[in-house]
């Protein structure tokens, strides 16, 4: 598999995108190149985004939310959007997805976790499918 670059994108880079990040990360390993990115981003991470991904093992603490760049979506071969609509830019031969996530702000720990997990099962299906293609 040549080595694709996945860039997630959701409003405050705080909760969606760094879990998928770090989930990426630590399931494809060095296969892939991983970018995260916020519209608005916020000035930290999600804390319950960091305590759900730190119950599976994957340490999120030491992110720090970065704004959206026409730089980073030119720079990946996957845009995966979380909730962030139309600002994010539009590259032809690019592949674009939008996930419809809940967001994790403001939610119940649990509500963290099934957002987190509902993210794993996506992450898992990327993997397979840039391995196959």
């Amino acid at each position: 598999m040549a080595k694709k670059t996945v860039l997630f994108v959701c409003v405050h880079n705080a909760g969606r995108s760094q879990m998928a990040a770090g989930l990426l990360k630590a399931l494809a390993g060095d296969q892939v190149e991983v970018l995260s990115a916020g519209s608005a981003p916020k000035d930290s991470i999600n804390p319950q985004a960091v305590e759900v991904m730190k119950e599976i093992g994957i340490d999120i603490a030491n992110e720090k939310p970065k704004v959206l760049t026409t730089e980073s979506v030119v720079a990946s071969d996957v845009v995966i959007t979380m909730g962030c609509g139309d600002a994010c830019p539009f590259f032809p031969g690019k592949r674009y997805e939008d996930w419809v996530l809940d967001d994790p702000a403001g939610a119940s720990i649990d509500e963290v976790r099934r957002i987190r997990d509902e993210i794993r099962t996506r992450v898992e299906k990327l993997i397979t499918e840039l391995r196959n293609n």
